[in-house]
């Protein structure tokens, strides 16, 4: 079986990087808050909207979704489908969800900071914090934010894949999982390739706690989660439940799980994400972090911001822990029971979040499991990634296909 766990929306295509930021100046002027945030959208568009997503859902494996749209015009926020398939309770703003590989982002945002206060350099070595790294004392904080470490993912381990479906309970240290990823690296020469490797965000968590001396918990919330007001967004550590109230997600990762009968992989453990995708949030907190993330307003000074909005390269279009699509800058999260997409458009000053519980693929998707139901005839896609790119034309820019 192959572990979908936090791989960033690989069945979607990213456009050139050269047009992905097109004024950088005016993204980094923008104001810290939109003055119509608070105000409606209007009903013509919330119509529109509405029906994407109704159609995109029933396009999807996915019992529900919780979508959020924030405009210079007004915001709009909905729940469709179901939040629990046992009890048929219907999904709602405010529940929580897994954002899987978003946190990505919020890691990457931290380092950037530490860099900011000269407590560390993007281009000091992994060697100088994680000893026993192959090319560590090669590979820069920056190769590993942008993907061209060569460090190979954890998650692409026969060993932790076995221990991990057998188990989803299971323990899992950042030593641990670094680890599995030792075994087969490097897979090239640092900064020569992109690959996306969810051990390198690992790595950039354990520099965090070294630097900063604390749990990396703590970080996040100081630096993050409270001068955003992220009130709803959440670091589980090793507690396995979800915050009330929440969607319960469902999956076909795990050894008993069959297309008739997916697993609930809701209280499934987080050890085995840590810094590469262990937050929790609601559609609010991911709105208003997504804006903060593209602007950098009360996360980043202006010369940090600019150098992680022209740090998109090479045909994956990522960056310093971010992604950039036709304008779209965020990130998409994906693990078992959950999907996730955090975007922001540069061009109108949109931002889009999306949650969804499942992360069980639909369409036309070669040997990838499939429910029985699954809709042919369509391009692959996971649940939110494809709402997302539903309601993208609608908000005057696409998606990747």
């Amino acid at each position: 079986m192959t572990l979908l766990l936090l791989t960033s929306g690989g069945i979607e295509t990213a456009v050139a990087a050269e047009a992905c930021v097109q004024d950088v100046d005016r993204i980094l002027s923008m104001p810290a808050e939109q003055a119509a945030s608070s105000k409606r959208l209007s009903e013509a568009l919330a119509s529109r909207l509405d029906a994407a997503v109704t159609k995109a859902l029933h396009q999807t494996a996915a019992p529900g979704a919780i979508v959020g749209v924030r405009t210079p015009e007004g915001s709009w926020v909905k729940g469709v489908g179901i939040a629990d398939p046992g009890t048929g309770a219907q999904m709602a703003p405010g529940m929580h969800t897994r954002t899987g590989s978003v946190t990505k982002t919020f890691t990457g945002t931290v380092i950037l900071q530490l860099a900011e206060d000269g407590l560390l350099s993007l281009d000091d070595t992994i060697g100088a914090y994680v000893t026993g790294i192959p090319n560590g004392d090669e590979i820069t904080l920056r190769q590993l934010a942008n993907m061209t470490s060569g460090v190979a993912s954890y998650t692409a381990s026969e060993r932790f894949v076995d221990l991990y479906l057998e188990d989803p309970n299971m323990f899992f240290s950042p030593e641990d999982l670094v680890a599995y990823a030792v075994e087969n690296s490097p897979l090239f020469a640092p900064g020569s390739e992109y690959d996306y490797s969810n051990t390198n965000t690992i790595l950039l968590g354990m520099v965090i706690e070294k630097v900063t001396g604390q749990p990396v918990e703590t970080a996040l919330r100081t630096m993050i989660f409270e001068p955003l007001g992220l009130e709803n967004t959440v670091w589980p550590g090793r507690q396995t439940a979800i915050p009330a109230p929440y969607a319960r997600g469902i999956s076909l990762q795990g050894y008993d799980a069959t297309p008739e009968a997916p697993l609930d992989a809701t209280n499934w453990s987080p050890a085995s994400l840590w810094t590469a995708g262990e937050i929790i949030s609601d559609v609010d907190d991911l709105l208003t972090y997504g804006r903060a993330l593209a602007t950098g307003h009360g996360l980043l000074d202006a010369k940090s911001q600019e150098q992680r909005l022209r740090s998109f390269q090479g045909p994956a279009d990522y960056g310093l822990a971010l992604r950039c699509t036709d304008s779209w800058v965020g990130h998409t999260g994906e693990l078992p029971g959950y999907t996730t997409v955090v975007y922001y458009n540069t061009q109108t000053d949109t931002t889009v979040a999306i949650q969804t519980n499942s992360d069980i693929p639909s369409g036309d998707c070669g040997e990838a499991e499939v429910l029985p139901s699954n809709t042919h005839g369509i391009a692959c896609s996971l649940p939110a990634m494809r709402i997302f790119n539903a309601l993208a034309p609608l908000l005057g820019g696409t998606a990747a296909p």
